[in-house]
């Protein structure tokens, strides 16, 4: 029996996320400790998570959000639509939009299917920023899994929002 929930369950959180990103526990770890105000949404097939993404709180100018994070399934249970499940669940706990980086070019189209679009950028400087309530390691570790220097985002949103940016940048002091 497929059931999509939240879940806390960190053995079955940290399994998925070790196989599929190939983290340490300790980096995991790190994430699920001091990552305060996230949420792990997760599709189960007979107890055991098959797919699984974060939502973390996050504003941007003056709209609540979410950013979707860590975005993964199961090798064995690939092409099932699970992440997809996943993506469109979250879109009703999103508030005014969920927004993510996607992590390759590949995945942009993915997410377009998905009803995402490029929107918000992080090359350059901008006043509209993306604002996480997290510490600056935790807001480091979640741009983290992008293959680009200076990663674009993609949003889902209910409200028009301006174009603008990250606030980060890789390799920038700040």
């Amino acid at each position: 029996m497929t059931e999509i929930k939240f879940t806390r369950d960190n053995g079955q959180i940290t399994a998925l996320w070790s196989e599929v990103f190939g983290d340490s526990i300790e980096e995991i770890e790190f994430f699920l400790k001091n990552c305060k105000h996230k949420s792990c949404l997760a599709l189960f097939n007979s107890g055991e998570i098959q797919s699984m993404l974060f939502l973390v709180d996050c504003s941007y100018c003056g709209f609540s959000g979410k950013y979707v994070y860590a975005v993964c399934t199961r090798k064995t249970s690939r092409n099932n639509g699970y992440a997809s499940s996943l993506v469109e669940e979250a879109k009703k706990y999103m508030g005014d939009f969920l927004w993510l980086i996607p992590a390759n070019d590949n995945l942009f189209n993915y997410y377009s299917r998905l009803g995402f679009t490029v929107k918000l950028y992080s090359e350059g400087k901008y006043n509209e920023k993306i604002i996480f309530d997290e510490d600056k390691d935790i807001i480091e570790y979640l741009y983290e899994g992008s293959e680009y220097d200076c990663p674009k985002g993609m949003i889902y949103s209910k409200v028009k929002l301006p174009n603008g940016g990250t606030g980060f940048k890789f390799n920038e002091e700040r």
